[in-house]
């Protein structure tokens, strides 16, 4: 069973009336990589900074061991942060960054050298020891970083958003590399991103935030498959979250017509919001499909076809790897396990209808062309 390490109370943050955290209630497991996952504002970055000591909650208690902490300063916490700039020094050597703290702590000079020895093989920078950290590419620096964060044994690592700044093929390497990094550590990483992707690639345990509120917690299986409203179904991966009444347990109606669906639970005739991910529409022929629509947009992406399909005027979005072509009229067929039946809450009918999806294409398009009018304007 896991061993609870961290656990913020009944935690408030608010700036001049302004609610950043609304009653926070979460704990932290020890040797676990929890992501703390939302939009800019939601108040990841401050739970973040609450748990490391850089803001006290305005209400509420964060306790590390079951003991409360509110007033104990950073450097007294056995907690590290990373944050998206490295803060690297660029006058040391890769050697003296990660040994910096240690020097501070006054350790042996055989102590610091083992440990950062130890740091660099375990962040695959052994042999980097006496580069520049300037002459070091973006993810050697965040290991750099990285390695002088670990290398004084804190009990928990803070990341917020580390991964910001580098380029999408190495931010998936070192997705692989920080899971891979925690777990020969065997210590907690907290994780804040606003990528749904990266959430999913790395934790054992996904928080979703919106507005100051924990809107979900739970395996990025369970956030993914099992979203509890529309908001957690949209932010995780695409979704068509339609309007639909629960007739009885594993009958739901949508668009006039009944389907099968595993779940119960709900009120008789309850309005709820269904939620279909793109992926799990089988395309059929018109007369075999329960719905059938037409093909309004098609968008290439590698592996699938990205395609908007109208339905009586509700557009949905439909991953394929067969090619289907604009104007075409095609059915779906949609299996019980495919079927996500979610509460109605403040957030439906805001997310999951792609009626604008060729709208908003068209308008970016027509202002980057605006953009390079006046860029040969101005040359000219």
């Amino acid at each position: 069973m896991s061993k609870e390490i961290i656990r913020l109370k009944d935690c408030t943050v608010a700036f001049d009336d302004e609610v950043i955290l609304d009653n926070i209630n979460l704990y932290f497991n020890d040797k676990e990589f929890l992501t703390l996952l939302g939009p800019s504002g939601c108040g990841k970055t401050t739970t973040l900074r609450l748990i490391g000591g850089f803001l006290k909650p305005t209400s509420g208690d964060v306790l590390f061991n079951g003991v409360r902490v509110n007033d104990v300063p950073p450097h007294k916490r056995k907690v590290n942060t990373i944050f998206q700039k490295y803060a690297l020094f660029p006058h040391l050597d890769v050697f003296e960054n990660v040994a910096f703290g240690l020097r501070i702590a006054k350790l042996s000079e055989s102590e610091i050298r083992t440990r950062v020895m130890e740091m660099l093989e375990i962040v695959s920078l052994k042999g980097f020891q006496h580069r520049k950290v300037t002459s070091l590419s973006g993810g050697q620096q965040q290991r750099v970083a990285i390695a002088r964060a670990l290398v004084n044994r804190p009990k928990v690592l803070l990341l917020d958003e580390p991964l910001g700044a580098l380029d999408l093929r190495l931010r998936k390497d070192m997705q692989i590399e920080l899971k891979r990094i925690q777990q020969a550590m065997d210590i907690t990483f907290i994780y804040v991103t606003h990528d749904q992707e990266e959430a999913l690639a790395m934790s054992d345990t996904i928080v979703v935030m919106d507005k100051g509120k924990i809107q979900q917690i739970g395996t990025p299986e369970q956030v993914y498959n099992e979203p509890k409203n529309a908001f957690v179904a949209d932010f995780i991966g695409e979704s068509n979250i339609l309007d639909g009444i629960m007739i009885e347990d594993y009958v739901v109606e949508i668009f006039g017509r009944k389907f099968r669906c595993i779940d119960k639970g709900f009120a008789p005739r309850e309005p709820v919001d269904v939620v279909i991910r793109p992926e799990d529409i089988e395309i059929v022929e018109p007369q075999k499909g329960r719905l059938s629509g037409t093909v309004t947009s098609v968008t290439f992406k590698g592996v699938h076809y990205d395609i908007i399909v109208d339905f009586k005027g509700f557009k949905w979005l439909i991953q394929t790897t067969k090619i289907h072509h604009v104007g075409e009229e095609i059915g779906i067929n949609i299996g019980p396990e495919q079927i996500h039946i979610m509460k109605k809450s403040e957030y439906s009918g805001k997310f999951g209808d792609y009626s604008s999806y060729s709208e908003e294409y068209e308008k970016i398009t027509s202002e980057d062309c605006e953009d390079e009018t006046e860029d040969e304007e101005d040359e000219a």
